[in-house]
């Protein structure tokens, strides 16, 4: 790590470049910004401390300087001056934090050492993972695994059973199994089973000729023929009811598929990717789907870990969530997030997976009031799942801890109302507009609800 000090006082860079090296922490310095701008074009340095007030060229305008260029390491705004416009204006200018001298040196190491590291953690997400597969990232071992998994299953053609807890991303790995295997040489069809009504399943599968029932005005391939030559992924594959599982083992072993209403059958080259959130083996054992099915399907298996079994994937996960929602033009100017936001992220126990995680960066993104994502940007909510009903794949009104709390409509009401508010910095129209009701109504709502820290302003 190496880390450029910026100040117009020779005795604090020589202290700060000195306890620096007790850390084993390179560093050079600088007296004042313009040299600093000199310097960086010269070197690449992994993160700053820069002084607010230096002859020449301030911190302010130094930091400004080095976003407006492109340079993206943590900077660190230091000032002898508690002034809170001043905290406000550094951050707001692209500075990761703002400390008052004198201040405690470790304290600066520490952050400066967390900082660089999640600064190296986007970095390695936006060159070496593909942003459309967010829920696929880490670096942890269970997760080097299922990428070996994956690698493996790729080099047969054997079918390949997927499990692990809802949102924990088994149709990105089905996906990513496909590429390897295929590329862009044969197509990928997926079925939610679960999405679709029983008395349909059949028919999407399947497909009908002319005349196969009331409506069937033409005749439709099902899936298993649009999918001949590439790969065919069924979710939710628990939720297929028995008289089906019957035609499907019979189309897996005869590897033909027939058209409802048709008397031939059609020869298919598919490859089956099976997902599903429930116990397939505790289904077996009580008769709701049928072993030999089962054996044809679980000829490979890859267990995917819930999240909280992980976390150590987190910082890799939520720096990829945030660049799929810059992707989308979502990501309102910010950059990435603080230490003490990716500390406090961890601390969530994430029942809904990947997809919880990416709620909760989501709503952190949209209440950030700055370029980084902050500790207090982040709202961890108890889940509404827990981990029995997962295996069980249904629902529970019970986390694992206590009942949830219900709120009333009007509480509700109120905390949306706050929020927007808030979002919008206090601007009724703004906010009335967001939430699709009337100015008039807005500000008879904050009456109503005695929002008082909005009840005097113009705004």
């Amino acid at each position: 790590m190496k880390i450029l000090i910026v100040d117009d006082e020779v005795n604090i860079r020589d202290s700060l470049s000195q306890f620096f090296q007790v850390f084993q922490i390179e560093s050079d310095k600088a007296e004042n910004g313009l040299a600093a701008q000199r310097m960086i074009g010269e070197c690449d340095y992994d993160g700053m401390v820069v002084d607010l007030k230096m002859p020449g060229m301030d911190g302010l305008t130094l930091i400004r300087w080095i976003r407006e260029e492109g340079y993206d390491m943590p900077v660190i705004m230091v000032s002898a001056h508690g002034d809170i416009t001043d905290a406000v204006d550094a951050l707001k200018g692209g500075a990761a934090d703002y400390i008052v001298k004198p201040f405690n040196p470790q304290e600066l190491v520490e952050k400066l050492t967390k900082m660089v590291e999640a600064n190296h953690v986007r970095r390695l997400v936006e060159k070496e993972i593909p942003m459309e597969n967010s829920s696929f990232i880490g670096k942890s071992e269970s997760m080097i695994e299922i990428k070996k998994m994956i690698s493996l299953c790729a080099k047969t053609k054997s079918n390949v059973l997927i499990t692990g807890e809802s949102g924990t991303g088994k149709g990105v790995v089905a996906k990513e199994i496909h590429q390897q295997s295929f590329g862009d040489q044969g197509p990928f069809l997926s079925i939610n089973i679960g999405g679709v009504p029983a008395n349909l399943i059949e028919n999407e599968l399947f497909g009908h000729e002319k005349g196969a029932y009331t409506g069937a005005t033409s005749s439709k391939a099902g899936l298993f023929e649009s999918a001949n030559g590439g790969t065919l992924f069924l979710d939710e594959l628990g939720d297929l009811p028995l008289e089906l599982q019957v035609k499907l083992l019979t189309v897996i072993n005869d590897r033909e598929v027939q058209r409802l209403g048709d008397t031939k059958k059609r020869p298919i080259d598919v490859r089956i990717i099976a997902a599903t959130n429930k116990n397939l083996e505790d289904m077996v054992r009580n008769g709701s789907f049928r072993e030999d099915l089962y054996f044809r399907l679980n000829v490979l298996r890859i267990q995917i870990p819930p999240l909280r079994e992980r976390k150590e994937d987190i910082p890799l996960l939520a720096a990829g969530i945030l660049i799929s929602l810059r992707n989308k033009n979502m990501d309102l100017g910010i950059a990435g997030f603080s230490p003490d936001a990716l500390e406090k992220l961890k601390e969530g126990e994430y029942y809904g997976n990947v997809r919880e995680l990416e709620n909760v960066i989501e709503r952190a993104v949209l209440f950030a009031d700055d370029t980084l994502v902050r500790a207090d940007d982040i709202k961890l909510q108890e889940s509404v799942i827990s981990p029995n009903s997962q295996a069980k794949g249904h629902v529970s009104m019970e986390t694992t801890h206590k009942k949830i709390e219900v709120k009333s409509l009007k509480e509700v009401e109120r905390e949306t109302i706050v929020e927007s508010l808030h979002r919008w910095g206090g601007n009724k129209s703004q906010a009335a507009k967001e939430l699709g009701i009337s100015r008039r109504t807005i500000l008879n709502k904050i009456g109503e609800y005695n929002i008082t820290e909005f009840k005097n302003s113009n705004k």
